[in-house]
């Protein structure tokens, strides 16, 4: 049973292009099955999410991080009565955006393209699902829900100040009420992924040998996790040792937004998703305490994992691929392939045409971004 401020299916504000709904999948489900079955989603097994994709199998890459925070977002929409379908969605889409090897891949290309509005992966997710996936006959894009269109644009939040061009662009034939929150779904997607990366990142840092579970403990919910597996199973082998404990940091910061987020509904008492996007602040969320913790953690995070000499190296090369690749494409866009052609001749503006090389790039994984490089003779 869905609570008052669920998003309802029947409530749905439907999509911009009018199209029959299934006579077996409610709206949002539907979505959530085009985005499983867009190319761009596909693309996100070969994408960083800290570690270059190749680098190790046992590694998350975008596709299994996503995959993580929708199996997270899953149970904080079923715990508080929301419409986990919705949610998942959004949470399979909040990542489609990125560029080739993370954060320090859209660092360089929302530098390469600062002249021209910058990039931002939030607004590229919204474009890939609402112009760059061209498989329908009818429209370019997914033709996703209002809904689900608003969860990916501002998941993290109302959206002000000057947009991205992207999310401007769309948004002047698709009002998604950029000055709003979110239903209450898309936040609980924003919370997961949160949740999620905080937990994977300290798993795959350990795994990489980055740091140790023992220099962990002194860390806020880490420690007390420790102690608890070492007290119920003295002796146990590192392996089994790691993940009992993080299993239970992981289980920490769920139940501490489960409590907090039914707090804050009860008190706020919305008896529609409008009245939660009318609130003036976030319906799910962590306590401060635990929000306070994990800036401790991320903090660590930044120090030991994100800037670890062997990061710090291989980012400074993939910054360079990125680089290259975008001036390489601007002087040579014929190298581009064919489908992207004609659009790069209709292209009347050194803007226009940056943006288009921007889109390219953005879509790449990480290896056919460093086989492109290569190609090229840009490793010389």
């Amino acid at each position: 049973m869905l609570a008052i401020y669920a998003t309802h299916p029947g409530g749905s504000r439907g999509r911009l292009y009018d199209e029959g709904e299934s006579a077996f999948r409610e709206p949002f489900q539907r979505d959530r099955d085009r985005i499983i079955h867009s190319s761009a989603f596909r693309r996100l097994k070969h994408k960083t999410q800290v570690f270059v994709e190749h680098e190790g199998d046992y590694f998350r890459t975008r596709l299994t991080h996503s995959i993580e925070v929708a199996q997270v977002a899953r149970t904080i929409a079923g715990a508080l009565g929301l419409n986990s379908h919705l949610t998942e969605a959004v949470a399979l889409a909040h990542d489609l955006g990125h560029t080739p090897f993370g954060h320090t891949g859209e660092d360089a290309l929302d530098a390469m393209m600062k002249p021209f509005g910058g990039f931002d992966h939030n607004a590229q997710a919204l474009k890939i699902v609402t112009s760059l996936e061209r498989h329908y006959a009818e429209w370019d894009g997914l033709n996703l829900t209002w809904e689900t269109l608003e969860g990916i644009a501002k998941h993290n939040g109302p959206v002000t100040g000057e947009l991205p061009p992207a999310l401007a662009e769309y948004n002047t034939r698709h009002d998604l009420e950029l000055h709003t929150h979110a239903g209450a779904e898309a936040q609980a997607a924003a919370l997961a992924d949160d949740i999620a990366y905080n937990n994977h990142d300290l798993h795959d840092g350990l795994r990489a040998g980055l740091f140790t579970l023992d220099e962990i403990a002194a860390l806020p919910i880490i420690g007390p996790a420790i102690a608890e597996v070492d007290a119920l199973y003295p002796g146990l082998d590192a392996g089994r040792r790691r993940h009992e404990a993080l299993r239970r940091v992981f289980g920490v910061m769920v139940e501490d937004v489960l409590t907090t987020s039914q707090a804050v509904l009860a008190e706020a008492a919305p008896q529609s998703v409008e009245d939660i996007r009318a609130l003036d602040h976030a319906v799910i969320r962590f306590s401060p305490a635990l929000w306070s913790d994990l800036k401790v953690i991320r903090e660590f995070l930044f120090t030991r994992m994100y800037r670890a000499p062997s990061v710090v190296t291989m980012r400074a090369r993939v910054t360079r691929v990125v680089e290259d690749l975008f001036a390489h494409y601007r002087a040579v866009p014929s190298d581009l392939p064919g489908e992207w052609r004609v659009e790069i001749e209709a292209a009347t503006s050194d803007r226009r045409l940056a943006r288009l090389v921007a889109d390219y790039i953005a879509g790449m994984t990480d290896r056919f971004a460093l086989q492109e490089h290569k190609r090229f003779g840009l490793d010389d």
